[in-house]
């Protein structure tokens, strides 16, 4: 057991040294010149949205990048999605609206707005936006810098997160948690490993080129986690891919309430960690459980030890995530029990092969 014990404490301190590095690597994009004033294409996929598309639609025309073209899909929108676009669209000739004639076999919704926005765009490059993302000045002529400075195939951006109830409090912040206390993001640009890939789907940025030469959105048409596994599929093709946390110029709240980020999140926290039950439990389990182990083999000094490196993972991950510090403090145990919930019905999911989102079945 006193083998278990120190293997727990390292890894424990692993995470804390991955947290630090990605808070001294973060690529966040720089203001400065942007040498490209190509055309750029900000693809937007849009299903029941009438709370956010309004907002998004008013930050990306007041962007400083003008040379942009609007593209909107109504992804067949049972609310007033389709009459917000029309009516904004009447103002900015660079705003079009493409309403979905229908959702073919194999297909999931999002992939297939993504698809079908790329089979008209025009740009050099290929913003992919979702719909409740909000944007500021220099987002992206920051971003196409960055791309251009890696010549990446794919740069995305994880936006700051913001929460405006206690379940979001509580579910929002796991990501976060797992995302950079697992991967250090300089490999995702540096390491020739698929598995060290990560992305968004709510910003990414393709160069128009490679997009349409692996058409990701077709080749995971039916995948409920597309961002990442194109990702991973860019590396393994040796395409460059950028993965970095946004700074103040881009936000998103992701879900409105606990019910809906634990359906939101159920159907992808197992791809965090490389879509393995085993490894995600064994992951909940030795990070909520593991003081135990210590508390029973390790000296008293070793287990202040842990949990100050524990604690001070917490500080980084939250600091870097422009997240409550002292909210997820407080909060430790109770995300890490929801974690655990998150996990359990993801296994559910799979079991079932059925899961709800907006309105379908997926």
């Amino acid at each position: 057991m006193i083998y278990l014990a120190y293997t727990i404490f390292t890894f424990s301190l692993i995470q804390l040294i991955v947290a630090i590095i990605n808070s001294v690597y973060i690529q966040l994009p720089k203001s400065g010149i942007c040498n490209f004033n190509g055309l750029v294409s900000v693809l937007i996929p849009a299903r029941n949205e009438e709370s956010n598309i309004a907002n998004l639609l008013s930050d990306l025309q007041t962007q400083d990048y003008y040379n942009i073209e609007i593209l909107v899909f109504n992804d067949l929108s049972t609310d007033r999605t389709k009459e917000i676009i029309s009516q904004i669209a009447k103002t900015d000739k660079r705003i079009q609206l493409l309403n979905s004639e229908g959702l073919p076999e194999g297909w999931l919704g999002k992939n297939y707005a993504c698809h079908s926005l790329s089979n008209i765009a025009k740009g050099e490059y290929l913003l992919f936006l979702d719909a409740d993302v909000r944007i500021k000045n220099g987002i992206i002529s920051n971003s196409i810098s960055l791309a251009e400075k890696h010549e990446t195939g794919l740069l995305s951006i994880f936006p700051k997160q913001k929460m405006a109830s206690l379940g979001e409090y509580l579910t929002v912040p796991i990501m976060n948690y797992i995302l950079l206390t697992l991967l250090p993001l300089v490999l995702v640009l540096k390491s020739k490993f698929a598995s060290m890939a990560a992305a968004n789907g709510q910003f990414m940025l393709f160069e128009s080129a490679k997009y349409l030469e692996t058409l990701p959105h077709e080749r995971f048409k039916n995948n409920k986690v597309e961002d990442i596994e194109i990702a991973r599929y860019f590396k393994q093709k040796n395409i460059p891919v950028v993965c970095t946390l946004g700074d103040d110029t881009i936000e998103c709240r992701m879900y409105n309430g606990f019910n809906e980020a634990v359906n939101g999140f159920s159907k992808n926290v197992v791809t965090f960690f490389g879509n393995s039950f085993f490894t995600a439990i064994l992951f909940w389990v030795v990070t909520t459980f593991g003081f135990l182990v210590i508390l029973s083999e390790l000296s008293t000094v070793l287990l202040y030890t842990f949990l100050i490196i524990v604690l001070a993972t917490r500080v980084v991950v939250s600091f870097i995530s422009k997240q409550n510090i002292f909210l997820n403090l407080i909060l430790l145990v109770p995300q890490q029990v929801i974690l655990g919930f998150l996990i359990y019905k993801a296994i559910i999911y799979k079991f079932n092969k059925q899961l709800k989102w907006k309105g379908r079945t997926i």
